[in-house]
């Protein structure tokens, strides 16, 4: 029997040569030619849009809540977040760490004087300068200017003021709303305003009392007559009132000083 394949399969001795027209048109098959009357060639069918399917869509929305939840989380955990949460007892936090720091430096703080009730009112002149008075020590004066620290008495009789300073009855005591007024010698007994009118605005003037030292500063000057008692009138402020006799070993003046409260220690 012929072993030779039959005719038309593979392996035909008569099979095309390369470049016969069988060859090519099976590479390269021809285009369909367009039907009469159609302007344009058939084109490829547009792809419709398809919404994702529910497992996809699932997906999606899960990262999204997984971003917002990571971004709370770094917010929380943010230093400014920690000290706004934080309580105001907690030792651990210090949320005005970043505030300045006020100085420490010492201040020496000042008492302003209490207003008496009822306002002061100093008592007439003394009818007898020489009446014997008891002898009532109240205090301290302390001048640094002049080195005077002398005892001071209640009192403006000559009885008293032979003794030291006397405070005019009636009037503001050092520290109070008023008029401190006091009297004294300069030439005779322990003479303690001698050197009185060497102070100059400025000067300090203290008096010690049993609930403190209250300091005044010198302020002015005066030289009046013996009958000028107006210097003794209350002042709507804290003010003190030193006078003396004037030059000194003659009655015929006196010599004021003023000054005005400064606080108390």
């Amino acid at each position: 029997m012929p072993t030779s394949p039959p005719p038309g399969e593979p392996g035909l001795t008569d099979s095309c040569p390369p470049g016969s027209p069988e060859l090519l048109y099976a590479l390269f098959p021809p285009a369909v030619p367009a039907v009469d009357g159609d302007a344009h060639p058939p084109s490829r069918p547009r792809r419709r849009w398809r919404a994702p399917s529910v497992p996809i869509l699932s997906a999606l929305i899960a990262v999204v809540l997984f971003s917002g939840v990571v971004v709370a989380v770094d917010q929380i955990h943010s230093p400014g977040a920690v000290a706004a949460a934080s309580p105001a007892g907690d030792p651990t936090v210090a949320p005005f760490e970043d505030l300045p720091v006020p100085p420490t430096t010492a201040t020496t703080a000042t008492t302003v004087p209490a207003a008496p009730a009822p306002r002061t009112r100093p008592v007439p002149p003394p009818a007898n300068p020489t009446a014997p008075s008891p002898i009532v020590k109240i205090g301290e004066i302390r001048i640094p200017k002049i080195g005077l620290v002398h005892p001071i008495y209640e009192g403006v009789t000559l009885t008293v003021i032979d003794h030291g300073p006397g405070h005019w009855p009636g009037s503001a005591l050092p520290g109070q709303l008023g008029n401190a007024v006091f009297a004294g010698h300069r030439v005779t007994h322990t003479h303690p305003f001698r050197n009185v009118d060497q102070l100059v605005p400025g000067d300090e003037i203290d008096f010690v009392m049993p609930d403190g030292t209250y300091t005044y500063r010198m302020t002015a000057q005066q030289i009046v007559s013996p009958s000028d008692t107006w210097i003794v009138n209350p002042t709507p402020n804290a003010t003190v009132t030193l006078f003396a006799c004037h030059p000194p070993g003659s009655a015929t003046r006196r010599i004021v000083i003023r000054g005005e409260f400064v606080g108390r220690t």
